[in-house]
This record gives C-alpha cells, structure tokens and sequence, in this order.
C-alpha cells in the first residue's frame, strides 16, 4: 500500500457522456410505461393482470439500458433477470421485449464475439425458458406456438447483436490498420534518421580524412595551409557531431519519433559550403548548379544529400583529384549528375559495377521516397557517374542546354 499518495480523482462526466446514457434507455422506457397496457387490452387469455410489480420489471429492464455503455454484461444480465421474471409471471407480451435486442446489442458492439455470443445464447435460453407458461397447458398446439415464438424471439434478439457484432469487428479492424500505420511510420523515420546518421557522420568522417591526410602532407612546408585544413577539420567533427546529437535526441525522446524536434534539413543552397569543404581538402570540383526557383523541401534535401552522398564516395573509392557536380531543370524534374573520372571500381555486387555498401542503396530509396529515379554505375568516358531525375512540383518552362 502506498502511502502519503491519494488516488487520481476520475474524470468528470459531461453532459453529453449523460445524453448518449439516455439513449435508447429513456425512449425504451417510456414506450414500455405507456405501452405496456395497450398491448394488454389485446391479450385476452392473459393468465396474470398487470400490477406494480409489471410495472416495476418493465421500468428495471427499460433503466438497465443506462448500462449499456458503462457494463453491458451487467445491463444484459438485469434486463434478462427482468424479463425473465415478467415472462414467467405470464404478464402479457409487451413492450418490455423491445429491451432484449437492445440489449445484445450494445454487448455485441463492446465485446469480442466468442463472449458475445456465449451471454447472447445465455440470455435467450433464460428467457425462452421463463415464457414456457404463456404457452405451455393452453391447448394441444401450445408446443408447436412455443416453438415458433421462440424461434422468431431468437431471431429479434440474434439480429441487432449480429448488426453490433459487425460494427464492433469494423471498429477494431480500423483500429488496428491505424495502429499498424503508426508502426510503419514510426519504422519509416526511424530508417530516414538512420540514413541521416548515415549520410552526415559518414560524410563528415571523409572529409576529415582527406583533410587530415593533405595536412601531413603540408605539415613540414606549409604550416599556414595545415592550420587551416585543422580548422576545417574542427567544423566538420563539430557540425558533425552536433548532427549526430539532434538524430540520437529524436531516437531518445519518448513517443513517436517525429515528436521530437528536428534539426533544418539541409538544401541545394547549402551547396556552397559543401563543395568548399570538397576543395579545402585538395579535391577538384567543377560544378554547374541551377537551382529551380521552386522545389519541394524534400526534393530540396533530397538532391543535397544524393550530391554529399556521391562526392563521399568519390573521396572513399575513386582515388580521383576531380569530380563533376551538375544540377538543373529539365522540363517537370531536377537532374542530378555527379561524375568523377577516377580509378575503375573493383568492389562491385555484380550489379551494373556499383560498389558495395549503403550509400548507392541509400540515395536510391531517397530518390524513389520523393518520386524519383537514380542510376549508378561506370561512365562510359571511364570513371563513375551518379545521376538522378528528381520531380518538381511546380512545372517551370526552363532552357537548358543538353548535358
């Protein structure tokens, strides 16, 4: 037992959660009240006369309804205990039988089938059972009318249960196809900030080791140039670091991924600083960008990351001193091409001569995420060429000389 705590207080009823009680317990009620003597005028081999304690079943099986939402169990068991006894005193069928589909009903709405179904035949059975008096004794044919009341008396209540029942199934597959869209969506950003990770760490160490490398090289002869490839080497680890930290946060934060707080997307206008970085580390870089005017934030990021990607992989596997970097419009999309003219490949799948690893796959299913393509594979002229068709939004009528 805890101690010093108080319990939560309970959530507060609102009117409406009143409203939705009422219905269908207050209309039920009032036609079993109202109805229950008409009905009796047109029973004339009634065996018992209606009085209080009539009355008083037809008022508890009506106010059971109340229940419905709250314990259906329990408001099916207090209408059959009320219908039962009303049934086995003989007072005259009425209105009171209106509250046994009801009923089903709202168990067969909130519970899975299987119990469903097992209080549904428990409660027909008692209630047949306790009507046995209305029929049994009357005349020679009295089994044969019993069979048929209780044949149509199971069908009024195995209809609207079969209705709910229906519903219920309908609601809980629902449920689950959003859960499950919760669950692929909360997979899908995972992977994407996977492949960030991916993508800027993988990217910022290259770019480290080229700069590392040309600085021992200068260190004896140059000290100004190895100081200042140092420095750059700094603000690579720092704006790598510090991109590793905002993806780990939004692994850590509780909830869904997307809950967390996401760090500015790289773009085409980052461009710049990339390909400096590209050069301060001894890499030639020859680029022809010419970004649409409009673009999409993701096709935005996406095109950065596929030319971060690819020069990343000019530096790990080409052994090139160049790269070509061109990016346009063509009609409804933006061409990505990255092109280097470095030493063949030989750590290929198989697979058009492209090497082995996430990075192509990566900048694939990047493409593909914003409706795009991207080929990878050995240029013609020698060397490797990257090259992306991504879609944009805004069709722009663009002149551009063929490449």
């Amino acid at each position: 037992m805890t101690v010093g705590r108080t319990p939560p207080p309970a959530p507060e009823r609102g009117l409406r959660d009143w409203w939705w009680d009422l219905v269908p317990a207050l209309p039920l009620l009032l036609v079993g009240m109202v109805g229950t003597g008409q009905a009796a005028q047109n029973q004339l081999d009634q065996v018992q006369a209606l009085d209080a304690l009539a009355y008083l079943l037809v008022a508890v099986a009506g106010l059971s309804q109340l229940l419905r939402r709250r314990a259906p169990v329990v408001g099916l068991v207090v209408c059959g205990v009320a219908v039962s006894v009303y049934l086995a005193m003989a007072y005259p069928f009425g209105p009171i039988l209106l509250t046994g589909p009801a009923a089903a009903y709202a168990v067969a709405t909130r519970l899975p089938w299987r119990p469903a179904v097992g209080w549904g035949v428990g409660f027909v059975a008692v209630t047949t059972a306790a009507a046995s008096p209305h029929f049994v004794g009357q005349s020679s044919e009295g089994w044969l009318a019993y069979l048929v009341w209780a044949g149509t008396w199971t069908a009024v209540v195995a209809a609207p249960a079969a209705v709910g029942a229906s519903l219920a199934l309908r609601r809980r597959s629902e449920a689950g196809v959003r859960a499950e869209q919760a669950r692929r969506a909360a997979s899908e950003e995972r992977l994407e900030m996977a492949q960030d990770v991916h993508d800027g760490v993988g990217h910022g160490l290259a770019v480290i080791a080229l700069h590392a490398g040309v600085a021992l090289h200068v260190l004896d002869r140059d000290l100004e140039r190895a100081r200042e490839l140092l420095t750059s080497i700094q603000a690579t680890s720092r704006e790598s670091l510090d991109g590793l930290r905002a993806d780990l946060e939004r692994l850590r934060s509780t909830g869904s991924p997307g809950a967390a707080t996401r760090r500015p997307a790289p773009g085409l206008d980052d461009m710049p600083q990339l390909l400096a970085r590209m050069r301060d580390g001894g890499l030639v870089v020859h680029d022809e960008i010419d970004r649409p005017a409009s673009l999409p934030p993701d096709v935005d990021a996406a095109a950065y990351r596929i030319v971060q990607e690819s020069l990343t992989n000019v530096l790990r596997h080409a052994g090139a001193a160049a790269a070509w970097v061109r990016v346009a419009p063509r009609g409804g999309a933006v061409v990505i091409e990255v092109r280097d003219r470095g030493v063949t490949r030989t750590d290929t799948d198989g697979t058009d001569g492209v090497p082995v690893g996430t990075g192509i796959a990566g900048m694939r299913q990047r493409a593909s995420a914003v409706g795009g393509t991207l080929h990878a594979g050995p240029a013609a002229e020698g060397g490797f060429v990257v090259r992306a068709e991504l879609p944009i939004a805004v069709t722009a009528e663009v002149a551009v000389t063929p490449w």
